[in-house]
């Protein structure tokens, strides 16, 4: 009689289930996550999660009593270094089991197994993030600002460029005016002049034939 024998048997004999688990197990802590079906997760859960805790206390004892489980030096060295220091906190529950859907063929529930303390997904130590709405609004209002700033200076600069141009080309205008002018009255007075000398040899030559007639 089996009376009180309430283990999975996984339709399989002691040996090859203990080997079975102890690969499953080797490649659950060397992944972090393994998908499998939901009786040999259950299964899994139940084999590896003593040998966690037992990785906790870092012995000779304890690694010799962990390596007749794993029978693998790389899945004890990654047990006792990486993952020990991960679950010390940790009571109990070092393995999470999430259930997917049937696979197809034969129809089997089909789940993740995974280490707790590897998902951040679920973890409930996650850092707070910080709301920068209203950061951003002003980062944008002072870019914005920036921008119509540095519009209104390129155009107050061509605006002033433009004015001085307008100015230097009256200068300009003016200076011709003003020489023109200065010409002008250069000549007027050259052709006053020459009139006076012509008026002042007709009177001469008029009191020289007076003189003369005399």
């Amino acid at each position: 009689m089996r009376h009180g024998k309430k283990f999975n048997h996984l339709s399989r004999k002691s040996a090859h289930r203990k080997a079975m688990l102890s690969n499953m197990a080797c490649s659950l802590i060397e992944h972090k996550r393994i998908k499998t079906t939901l009786a040999k997760a259950k299964a899994l859960r139940v084999y590896i999660e003593p040998l966690i805790t037992k990785s906790k206390n870092d012995t000779t004892h304890s690694r010799r009593i962990v390596f007749s489980y794993l029978k693998q030096k790389e899945a004890i060295t990654e047990l006792f270094s990486d993952i020990s220091s991960k679950v010390i906190d940790r009571q109990g529950g070092y393995t999470r089991i999430l259930k997917l859907s049937n696979r197809l063929g034969d129809n089997a529930q089909m789940a993740f197994i995974e280490l707790v303390d590897y998902n951040d997904d679920y973890s409930t130590e996650k850092p707070k993030k910080v709301k920068s709405r209203r950061a951003r609004k002003k980062n944008v209002d002072s870019s914005i600002e920036k921008d119509n700033r540095d519009h209104s200076d390129e155009s107050n600069n061509k605006d002033q460029s433009i004015i001085e141009d307008v100015n230097s080309e009256d200068i300009i205008e003016e200076k011709k005016s003003e020489n023109t002018i200065e010409d002008n009255d250069v000549s007027d007075s050259a052709a006053d002049s020459v009139e006076s000398k012509k008026i002042e040899k007709k009177v001469s030559n008029s009191e020289n034939k007076e003189q003369k007639g005399e």
